[in-house]
This record gives structure tokens, C-alpha cells and sequence, in this order.
């Protein structure tokens, strides 16, 4: 029986359980859900994080037809994750798909002062428009993110 709320999940590697729930493989560094019906995408980032993890995740949001949505980020737990120098890189990537498309408006989680940091950095480069604003709790942030408009089916 088909789901009434179907979501893509990433990376690629997905497995079904019984019920027909994607499990994604562990030891990934990103994790990610895209929901069409709610048009939103929730990502969660543990551990050590490449500028090649957030490329796959980058570029599977964008297959999955995901930038305009409404995204949550949470990256607490990635202690070390990125350089300076490679966060800027990653806001301009946002710039360039800004460029080429919608960007949804995103709320990065980063309750430790370190992530925190790092996701100013990255917001900082990645001036575009939309909302984007940086919390220290996910409940704040999901607040604040089902508050933003639910973009338009393209």
C-alpha cells in the first residue's frame, strides 16, 4: 500500500525495511529527507563532514526537485566538520544554484558554539534571497521554519 506522505530519502544506498521504510545506511555523514507532499527537506549532519558530503547533498536535493523547499539543518554534531576557506566555497555554491533557480529558506541547528560558528560562515557567504537564520535548538527552528511560506509546486 502506497504512502500518503511519499518522501525521498538520500544518499542513494536505500534499503526498505518490512514496512516499506527507507533506512539509510549508517556511517554516512549526511542524512537527509526530502517530503514533496510537505515540500520540505530535513538533513542531519554527525561526524566528520566533507565539502564532498555536502556537494552529494546539494546535488541530491536538487534531483530530487528540493532546492525551493523549506529546509532544516542540523549540524551540532560535527565537530570540525569544515574550514574556513570551505564553508565560503559552499555558500557560493548556494549563490550559484540561487542563480539557476529558487532557493527555500533554511534553519541550520547548531547548539554548540563551534557549529554555531561554522554556520555563520557559511551564511554569511551564501547571500541570496531567501530566510535563512541559524538556531541553537531544533524546536526553535522548526517553529520558525513551518512559520516561512510553503513554496509553490513548480
Amino acid at each position: 500500500m502506497p504512502s500518503p506522505d511519499p518522501v525521498s530519502h538520500a544518499p542513494c544506498a536505500i534499503h526498505r525495511g518490512r514496512d516499506g521504510a527507507a533506512l539509510l545506511p549508517y556511517g554516512m555523514p549526511v542524512h537527509w529527507t526530502v517530503s514533496h507532499p510537505r515540500r520540505l527537506v530535513v538533513a542531519v549532519a554527525k561526524g566528520e563532514v566533507t565539502v564532498a558530503d555536502i556537494e552529494q547533498y546539494f546535488a541530491g536535493v536538487t534531483a530530487e526537485g528540493g532546492m525551493s523547499y523549506r529546509k532544516i539543518f542540523e549540524i551540532t554534531h560535527t565537530p570540525h566538520a569544515l574550514t574556513e576557506e570551505n564553508l565560503r566555497a559552499l555558500g557560493q555554491r548556494v549563490v550559484f544554484y540561487a542563480q539557476h533557480g529558487q532557493i527555500g529558506p533554511v534553519a541550520i541547528v547548531a547548539a554548540s558554539d563551534e557549529s554555531y560558528a561554522q554556520a555563520q560562515i557559511f551564511a554569511d557567504a551564501a547571500t541570496v534571497r531567501r530566510p535563512l537564520k541559524i538556531f541553537r535548538e531544533l524546536h526553535a527552528a522548526r517553529q520558525w521554519l513551518d512559520a516561512q511560506p510553503i513554496p509553490n509546486a513548480s
